[in-house]
């Protein structure tokens, strides 16, 4: 399967750049537990950056019980991932700085919730 690696260098750190792809990877499905990351050195030579931080991005998706290294097989998604942890606090960021820029406007929730709704395809509602 084809995963789209790609940074920008105005959003914050590289290696935290990766992180955040592998999560978002995750938590849209495109990844799954069990798979397997490219190593570090490939990932490094296709994003033209210092294998060193690519490394430190795998170190810290290993903190956070993301993935595992298997030692001379590579690194991989645990089994036992959170998924839908990684999704809901991916999707309760977005909802923050939403939140932060509705109130920097001085407007409230029934704004925030109209510009919501305005986004929503065919005006579709979902159930509470």
């Amino acid at each position: 399967m084809a995963r789209l690696w790609s940074l920008d260098v105005e959003a914050g750190p590289i290696y935290a750049q990766i992180v955040r792809g592998v999560e978002r990877m995750l938590a849209s499905g495109q990844m799954k537990p069990g798979d397997k990351l490219p190593s570090a050195r490939e990932l490094a030579a296709s994003l033209k950056v210092n294998p060193n931080t690519v490394i430190h991005a795998y170190s810290q998706l290993e903190m956070a019980r993301v993935t595992e290294t298997r030692r001379g097989l590579g690194t991989f998604v645990r089994e036992d991932v959170n998924v839908e942890g990684i999704r809901l606090r991916i999707l309760q960021e977005a909802a923050l700085r939403f939140w932060s820029e509705v109130q920097s406007l001085g407007l409230g929730l029934e704004d925030a919730q109209k510009a919501l709704r305005s986004l929503a395809p065919n005006g579709a509602k979902e159930a509470p």
